[in-house]
């Protein structure tokens, strides 16, 4: 009884299904998350009857029986989401594809859409850091501030400017990298707001000319999760779950018919 499995299969690659959109929809406030998608495939074929076209006969068309489907690869959406002003200049957003980069405890590179940056004092110096302390990244490295900082502009190109305390002009810093790959859904995601390139997402391209996409201080990108959306995903999801349980219990009744024939 092949429907036994194959609707099992079914159940199975739906849970994931919905484990996805449960995710996306836990992450609708996050700041820069990027929803996901399951994508799925079917199984192998099972050949009963193959095509046989020697002497000039055979049948046309050949008969094959599935097993089922399996879930295959689950794709990231990096569409743009909604940019919300915050009037905190330490919040930055990115209009277009590209990444800011920052560095790790380990030296690493990770990549992030999340622009919700703090200043971080250490070492007598100030820099620009993540809320878990990871410092971000400019032409000549970490992006340190100095001292007796009393007001900073990033403009859209990413140039960094402060005034310092007692000071009428402002003095430029260094500029705040941005870099885009080109297969952005094949980077790893590493949790809290954090990628990492990979052989498929491919090396990461820097910002030239602007094709990265400008800077807006003052403003955070929100989740491009749509709520709508996912719901209905999750229905459909549903849906299908059921008639694949429906499946399974016709299965087991005919089953039970069969075993119930005397002879």
């Amino acid at each position: 009884m092949r429907a036994l499995y194959s609707a099992a299969t079914g159940m199975k690659s739906l849970q994931m299904s919905i484990d996805t959109i449960s995710n996306n929809l836990a992450n609708v406030n996050t700041t820069g998350y990027k929803k996901q998608r399951l994508e799925f495939k079917d199984l192998l074929y099972e050949k009963m009857n193959t095509t046989d076209f020697s002497d000039g006969t055979g049948a046309p068309v050949s008969l094959e029986m599935g097993q089922g489907v399996k879930s295959s690869a689950t794709l990231r959406s990096f569409g743009q989401g909604n940019l919300r002003q915050t009037e905190n200049n330490l919040d930055l957003a990115i209009d277009g594809d590209g990444f800011f980069v920052v560095r790790d405890a380990n030296n690493e590179l990770r990549y992030t859409k999340d622009g919700s940056f703090k200043i971080s004092v250490a070492d007598g110096t100030s820099r620009l850091a993540t809320s878990d302390g990871l410092f971000v990244q400019a032409e000549g490295g970490d992006l340190e501030l100095g001292e007796e900082i009393a007001e900073i502009n990033i403009n859209s190109s990413g140039l960094v400017t402060v005034k310092r305390l007692g000071e009428t002009e402002f003095e430029e810093v260094d500029t705040i990298q941005l870099f885009k790959f080109a297969n952005p859904a094949g980077l790893a995601s590493l949790g809290s707001n954090f990628y990492q390139a990979t052989e498929a997402s491919g090396d990461p391209i820097e910002n030239e000319e602007g094709s990265a996409g400008e800077i807006l201080q003052g403003f955070l990108e929100g989740s491009n999760v749509q709520v709508v959306e996912e719901m209905i995903a999750m229905i459909t999801a549903q849906r299908a779950y059921e008639t694949n349980s429906k499946t399974i219990q016709t299965a087991d009744e005919m089953l039970q018919q069969a075993n119930g024939l005397k002879r």
